[in-house]
């Protein structure tokens, strides 16, 4: 029996690593990635250097087997995505179905993460949150399941690129112009930038003209906060 590290990697900045990732990146025979580029960039940066396989989400499958062949010669594996936390909203969970079903071990090392990272910092009470990840490209999609997170009362996170952020925005406010929301643009990196306005005013800023760059979390304020700042508002 063998072990598959699920390794968290830094969403931008290199340093934040954890002593952990590190240890298990040096002491593994060969690391499983979604990017063979974005990982060798990672490693490269701390002078470790393994033998890299292929794992990414168009043929997640197919980068699993070869793993299962490695942990099966006795071999200990490492898996990272591009960045942050495998299995949300990345892949990962082929691979881990496939070890278990293996009878190997799989063991998740803790760290980064986009949505977590921003939550810290947008200042929204609440005791829970709702993760749903990239939304559908299709605009009658995206608006509907729009519709059904403006409803609920926790607060929800959700992730865009800088192609569909103003398309989201723009979706947002036109069903709840007036609903709060937090936008991290490029967080941990250096141009990092975090927005706090109304879904109107946010999205006249990434409006058709804007040029942003950059990955998108995005947090909404939930219908239970939304409806108890309106009412101290009164």
């Amino acid at each position: 029996m063998s072990t598959l590290y699920i390794v968290a990697t830094p969403i931008g900045n290199l340093s934040d690593i954890t002593l952990r990732a590190l240890e298990i990146l040096k002491m593994v025979d060969a690391v499983a990635c979604e990017d063979t580029r974005h990982t060798l960039k990672l490693l490269t940066h701390y002078g470790i250097r393994k033998p890299l396989i292929s794992c990414h989400a168009n043929d997640e499958l197919r980068g699993a087997r070869k793993v299962i062949a490695l942990l099966d010669e006795g071999k200990q594996v490492a898996y990272c995505s591009d960045a942050g936390t495998p299995g949300l909203s990345d892949p990962g969970a082929v691979l881990v179905r496939e070890a278990r079903a293996s009878s190997h071990t799989v063991v998740p090392l803790p760290g980064p993460s986009a949505f977590a990272c921003l939550i810290s910092a947008a200042g929204i009470s609440g005791r829970s949150f709702l993760f749903d990840g990239f939304l559908s490209p299709r605009p009658g999609r995206r608006k509907a399941r729009l519709q059904e997170l403006l409803n609920r009362e926790e607060s929800f996170v959700l992730y865009e690129s800088p192609y569909r952020i103003g398309k989201l925005l723009a979706d947002i406010a036109a069903l709840d112009p007036h609903r709060k929301v937090v936008v991290g643009r490029e967080l941990t990196k250096l141009h990092e930038e975090i927005l706090v306005d109304s879904a109107a005013a946010l999205a006249q800023r990434f409006g058709p003209d804007s040029q942003a760059r950059g990955e998108f979390c995005i947090i909404v304020e939930g219908r239970a906060l939304a409806d108890a700042s309106d009412r101290e508002d009164d």
